[in-house]
């Protein structure tokens, strides 16, 4: 099982991770992963921390399909993996209604297809062997319509890699399959290393030899209580701020693990204002189950359940210091 790190969501004060990056490559880790919702962007960062290493695979997860269109999206990959050497793993997500409606401003429905069309017009991008053209109905390619002057274009940039690595963001079991099929890798987030065979087993059947799971994993090592409290702050604001009150993914996975009617409770009180006790109403099973927290010698047993798994990549979230990533990778590695 190979190691990464998840750095998340840029914030302007004081989040410049390049130490811990920089600690990450200098421990051997495989990946470290940016990401995206409704602030910072997941490119710049990523290309900000690809320009100050060497080694280290750069990816997003995720990007939000819905900020870009397709051939932006390729455009942006094919630029950061040339200038990085070939680093970039590009981790897409369709996000849900709220951000996409709300924040976007483009319509969300029939986000299997709007995946599947996406996916199809980055590759031939990259790939580059003709002018691009799409004839499905979400990315039309040319446009038809507005001047009646567009026509089929062939990036002017030969890639570096004409098969730039496409992983899925994806939490129910269609989006699930979909990114069996499609993909090169899933990034599952909130997902139980000993439920991943039950619940996704099906959705994970026909995936291609060589398909990656890249799971972020919220990690914390210190007394077990106090770990358990950071672990449930990231936890409550998916399932209670992270989506509609009327459709929310996050909630919906959470349900599926087995907590469904702990989940409506934490986020009602989210939605309520009760942020405090949204928190606190996280069962610490579930927050157990899905997380890396307590001193080394817990979390040396706890990844046993991991390494287990079909579970790839780990991507350690909430971990910046170098000692402690190294001797996480050190129990990795034992």
């Amino acid at each position: 099982m190979k190691l990464g790190i998840n750095i998340g969501y840029w914030q302007r004060d004081p989040e410049d991770a390049t130490e811990t990056v920089l600690a990450a490559e200098r421990q051997g880790y495989d990946s470290v992963f940016t990401a995206e919702a409704y602030g910072s962007d997941a490119f710049t960062t990523l290309a900000w921390y690809g320009a100050r290493t060497s080694r280290i695979k750069l990816g997003t997860a995720v990007v939000q399909m819905s900020a870009r269109t397709p051939a932006a999206t390729a455009m942006h990959a094919l630029t950061l993996d040339a200038l990085s050497g070939g680093r970039l793993i590009l981790g897409l997500g369709a996000s849900g209604p709220q951000v996409v409606e709300g924040w976007y401003g483009v319509p969300f429905p029939k986000p299997l297809a709007r995946t599947r069309e996406y996916v199809d017009i980055l590759r031939k991008v990259w790939a580059r062997e003709r002018p691009v053209t799409s004839d499905g109905p979400h990315y039309p390619l040319p446009y038809p319509g507005g001047a009646g002057l567009g026509k089929p274009l062939r990036s002017i940039t030969h890639p570096l890699r004409p098969d730039i690595p496409v992983y899925l963001g994806a939490e129910g079991p269609k989006n699930i399959a979909l990114a069996a099929e499609l993909a090169d890798g899933w990034l599952p987030l909130f997902v139980d290393p000993q439920q991943i065979d039950s619940l996704f087993g099906g959705s994970l059947a026909g995936r291609k030899p060589g398909f990656e799971i890249t799971a972020t994993v919220t990690t914390v090592v210190a007394p077990l209580e106090q770990a358990l409290a950071w672990a449930k702050v990231p936890l409550a604001f998916y399932i209670g701020g992270m989506g509609a009150k009327e459709k929310n993914f996050h909630l919906d996975l959470i349900g599926r693990l087995g907590y469904a009617e702990e989940a409506a409770h934490v986020q009602k009180l989210f939605l309520e204002g009760r942020r405090d006790e949204a928190i606190n109403a996280v069962p610490d099973e579930l927050a157990d189950s899905i997380s890396l927290l307590g001193p080394l010698e817990r979390i040396k047993e706890r990844l046993e359940l991991w390494k287990s798994s079909p579970v790839t990549t780990l991507l350690l979230a909430g971990v910046k210091d170098e000692p402690t990533l190294k001797a996480i990778r050190e129990l990795v590695d034992a």
